[in-house]
């Protein structure tokens, strides 16, 4: 999107008047003032509007599920049930087809295409990350450049038509991380032969895939704070859906622990709880010193102030305004970018939906 400046260019006055003639008898006169250097006045400093409080980015959507942004602004965005990735212009606008993924499993439940990621070397390497839900039966991460050949990163992930995680996204210390639901069976979730129930790192290639931590049900929602920590929104199952603080080898408990549990244990505890019925947490994003955080169930985006390594309260954001909050995500220009779910079969769609709407929250 082109920027509109505008600049208030202030210019000095001037008489373009011609001098007198002189008399005949010179009279001794002052001479006329020189303007120095600071005394010119020159342009004010350019001034960028402010983006409205809100505005439509793109509507007609089909389950918005993965969004990231190119070095130039725009934005991919990745369909769940149509396996399409679409380029919206960063200042919003009709949606283009770049591509369909091959491979993703259609109508698998809470599967399909889901997360994308793009390379922090894009400019130079043109990658783009997926993660989804493949016809062979597993859920896989792969990359690609758009329009070429889709290639393996990691692949035998246990999928299910339910807790099939789902985000990735790069850390900034350049690794891709990943949030692998438990596959709707507990048991994997602690177990250290399963990559399930877990957040993973990796490198860009798929080489050094570890456990960062483990004892997750469902994570949805990866964001880094200026300090570089993780923080990531977990779906709880009838009680406790949480916001945790993520430490690498830490055990966050599921299915043992739903919510806080005792202290000092061997399970580490949430910063940030709500009831199912409030949150059912999926994206998550920092801007300044708030964590946004995509509420389904609850229908709102919710607003965690961060101080450090602590959670504040959570205040309710958008509540009941567009329905299921699928995915927030930070744009280059500091506005949150927001996509509902309502066309995915917990919804009631409504006329325009699924939408992207960009939120000024500073």
């Amino acid at each position: 999107m082109s920027v509109l400046l505008a600049a208030v260019v202030l210019a000095g006055c001037g008489s373009d008047q011609p001098e007198p003639k002189a008399a005949a008898r010179t009279v001794p006169t002052t001479p006329p003032a020189t303007a120095t250097p600071e005394e010119t006045p020159g342009p004010s400093p350019t001034a960028t509007p402010r983006p409205p409080a809100r505005r439509v980015i793109a509507t007609g959507l089909d389950v918005p599920w993965g969004i990231a942004f190119l070095p130039d602004g725009d934005a991919l965005v990745a369909e769940r049930s149509t396996a399409r990735v679409l380029r919206i212009d960063a200042g919003g606008g009709e949606p283009r087809r770049v591509m369909t993924v091959p491979g993703v499993a259609r109508g698998a439940g809470e599967g399909g295409l889901l997360g994308l990621a793009v390379s922090p070397a894009y400019a130079r390497d043109r990658w783009v990350y997926a993660y989804l839900t493949s016809t062979q039966g597993d859920n896989r991460i792969v990359r690609f450049r758009l329009g070429e050949r889709v290639r393996p990163v990691l692949t035998g992930l246990r999928s299910a038509g339910v807790h099939n995680g789902g985000r990735i996204a790069f850390g900034p210390d350049g690794k891709l991380y990943a949030g692998v639901g438990d596959a709707g069976d507990t048991s994997l979730s602690q177990s250290p032969s399963s990559r399930n129930g877990k957040i993973l790192r990796m490198d860009p290639d798929g080489d050094n895939v570890r456990v960062w931590s483990l004892g997750h049900r469902n994570v949805q929602g990866l964001a880094w704070d200026r300090r570089g920590r993780l923080w990531a929104s977990e779906f709880g199952q009838n009680a406790r859906d949480e916001v945790n603080l993520i430490r690498r080898g830490r055990n966050y408990g599921w299915p043992e622990v739903e919510g806080v549990g005792p202290t000092g244990g061997r399970f580490t505890n949430p910063e940030v709880t709500w009831s199912t019925s409030e949150a059912s947490p999926s994206g998550a994003a920092i801007i300044g010193r708030n964590l946004y955080v995509a509420a389904l169930q609850g229908e709102c985006v919710w607003k965690v102030p961060l101080d450090g390594a602590s959670a504040g309260k959570p205040t309710r954001m958008l509540s009941g305004r567009y329905g299921r909050i699928r995915t927030v995500v930070a744009a280059p220009d500091g506005t949150l970018w927001v996509a509902t779910s309502n066309r995915d079969g917990r919804g009631s769609p409504r006329d325009g939906d699924d939408r992207i709407i960009a939120v000024r929250v500073a």
